[in-house]
């Protein structure tokens, strides 16, 4: 049996790393227009489709777990691995968002 990586949270995983997102010294990063507001443009597109992938996760383990109460499934291992990846895929979507909360909040006791 072999254990995959969860890759459904994939377009999260880069905004997990702390060094990505630069230091408090830096400014904020431009696109190709070189203003600072079209940023937001360029990341909530990754941060929805990974919520999206995160969703399609938690409706394939709620039709498994349905399959599983009726006895149409055959692999009850199917369900715990799908379980499992969802609950994960959610902790890690919380976690990251927390962490956001966290810094924004950290901006706002800055500018005070």
């Amino acid at each position: 049996m072999s254990i995959s990586p969860v890759s459904a949270v994939g377009g999260l995983a880069a905004y997990a790393d702390v060094a990505a997102l630069g230091g408090a010294q830096q400014s904020l990063p431009t696109t190709a227009t070189g203003r600072a507001g079209d940023v937001a443009g360029a990341v909530f597109p990754d941060v929805t489709g990974a919520i999206d992938q995160l969703q399609a996760l938690q409706s394939r383990s709620d039709e498994l777990a349905i399959r599983a109460v009726t006895g149409d499934l055959d692999d009850v291992h199917d369900y715990t691995i799908a379980a499992t990846q969802a609950s994960v895929a959610l902790e890690l979507t919380a976690a990251i968002r927390n962490k956001a909360v966290e810094a924004f909040n950290e901006i706002m006791r800055m500018q005070a």
